[in-house]
């Protein structure tokens, strides 16, 4: 077989470089067209393996209303409507793949723990069954109220899409704020705020 001779050679030389400076000017364009930085981010990276959509970032605001006038769904399947006891409520939307709703409950249960007799404290559940629930719960020492939304009648009523997602309702059961992940020191200056409670 011949070898090339030096100008075919050359000639090959050039079009490769060519070839080379077209495809790096050709990703140069591509990712300036295709990956527009100018909007928010899609996803934001709060802790490896948790995700928020920039989009849905936040419930929107239900304070003001009243609760959803809708059936939960206690352990024995008995049909509960959230109503006021005369105490105001902290209602808290959950579920057990939830990492945020996971590391909050233990702070929920402690909180309920100093001030359950002044507020009443409900875990609502739009996901879990009966029993996983009840177990993820009680293995981070919660002991207060724990209803299922099996419908979604409650959630959906509330508009709520990120979770956990916690409401504070009045004696008179409206809704006077609402919050996200939240530790312990953030519930009770949330009780304070709302409900005068230390």
């Amino acid at each position: 077989m011949a070898t090339p001779t030096r100008p075919r050679l050359r000639a090959q030389l050039v079009l490769l470089a060519a070839a080379v400076v077209i495809g790096v000017v050709g990703a140069v364009i591509w990712s300036n067209v295709v990956a527009d930085e100018s909007g928010p981010p899609d996803v934001v990276l709060t802790e490896p393996g948790e995700y928020i959509l920039a989009s849905a970032a936040t419930n929107p605001p239900v304070t003001g209303t009243a609760l959803p006038d809708v059936a939960l769904t206690a352990d024995d399947g008995a049909a509960v409507r959230l109503r006021g006891d005369g105490r105001p409520m902290v209602v808290n939307l959950w579920f057990s793949t939830c990492a945020p709703c996971a590391r909050e409950l233990r702070e929920f249960a402690a909180v309920e723990a100093d001030l359950g007799d002044e507020v009443r404290f409900v875990g609502v559940n739009p996901q879990d069954d009966s029993a996983t629930m009840n177990e993820f719960a009680a293995a981070r020492g919660v002991d207060y109220e724990l209803l299922r939304d099996t419908d979604l009648a409650f959630t959906d009523g509330l508009g709520v899409a990120v979770f956990p997602s916690t409401l504070f309702v009045d004696a008179d059961g409206r809704i006077v704020g609402t919050h996200g992940a939240l530790d312990g020191a953030e519930l009770r200056g949330h009780l304070r705020h709302y409900f005068g409670l230390s």
